[in-house]
């Protein structure tokens, strides 16, 4: 007997979601029902998918395999169904994009509303995390990720590069004099991220790993801070290139600036047998020749 395509969702749903109860949530049907689609695609395959405890579910190594093969199958299964009912439309459902707060901010925003106008059936979905992310965990179809990428289950279509720059606002070099090497700085109130460390790992010829005098884990209050005269920061183009522009920020020590490709690099990541590439592709090719970085 052949097993259901909807059963087989339904595990990758307990899967993914980590539980019985969440999955029902997810999909909204009733716990039973998840219990009872597991086990009969247990009992058609003759072999235990998943251990349960009290406390959670693991993959056997049998189910680990059979779960990843699943997936390909749903998602080439759902593309092929998609293909057929949108040939010759324009993209429509639900896209899910997650970014760094801002990347959101400076540059998603202010494409939604043209993007809505030209795919009107594409419903999308912004979400912000300042680390890199799961896609499966935070349920993501796309993902913007700032720096090098090590993930190679996931497929890259690089979005350009988005040079560093280190700033200040008029207000607060009035008051403390330009720094004019990059050993000045320890002279210098500066900004910096709580984590991850490289990230205060300024691109400056000499320059040692940097003990912020203030922190935050958030590029965007790392940007207002330093808008506001508290001190020195280094953040990428993305952000602070119209306030560099507008006289708001200050670029500082550029002869002694190198290129940090590890912290350079803008790119889209998704799942490479994604069921939503019609949307995902779509939705780079309009953003990637608007984005100012």
């Amino acid at each position: 007997m052949r097993t259901k395509s909807g059963d087989l969702a339904i595990l990758l749903a307990v899967v993914d979601t980590g539980g019985f109860s969440a999955a029902a949530e997810s999909l909204d049907i009733q716990v039973a029902r998840v219990s009872r689609a597991v086990s009969k695609v247990e009992s058609q395959l003759g072999v235990t998918i998943l251990n349960r405890t009290t406390r959670r579910i693991e993959l056997t190594d049998e189910g680990r395999q059979f779960v990843e093969s699943v997936r390909v199958s749903l998602m080439q299964l759902q593309q092929a169904e998609e293909d057929i009912i949108s040939r010759g439309e324009l993209p429509k459902g639900r896209l899910r994009v997650d970014a760094a707060s801002p990347f959101v901010f400076h540059q998603l925003v202010p494409l939604v509303q043209p993007f809505h106008q030209a795919y009107p059936d594409i419903e999308l979905e912004l979400t912000s995390n300042e680390g890199f992310v799961d896609l499966l965990e935070k349920k993501a179809d796309l993902a913007i990720r700032i720096g090098a990428l090590s993930d190679s289950t996931l497929h890259a279509r690089p979005l350009g590069r988005s040079p560093l720059y280190i700033v200040a606002a008029p207000e607060y070099l009035s008051k403390r004099g330009i720094p004019d090497k990059s050993s000045d700085l320890a002279l210098h109130d500066t900004i910096g991220f709580v984590g991850p460390k490289t990230l205060n790992d300024w691109p400056l010829k000499g320059f040692s790993h940097l003990g912020p005098m203030m922190s935050s884990s958030n590029g965007e209050t790392v940007r207002q801070l330093a808008l506001a005269g508290n001190g020195i920061a280094c953040l990428s183009g993305f952000m602070v290139k119209k306030d560099i522009a507008e006289g708001r920020l200050i670029p500082l020590l550029e002869s002694e600036k190198f290129s940090k490709p590890g912290r350079e690099q803008v790119n889209a990541v998704y799942y490479k047998s994604s069921s939503v590439a019609k949307r995902i592709s779509a939705f780079i090719d309009f953003i990637q020749p608007k984005l100012t970085l």
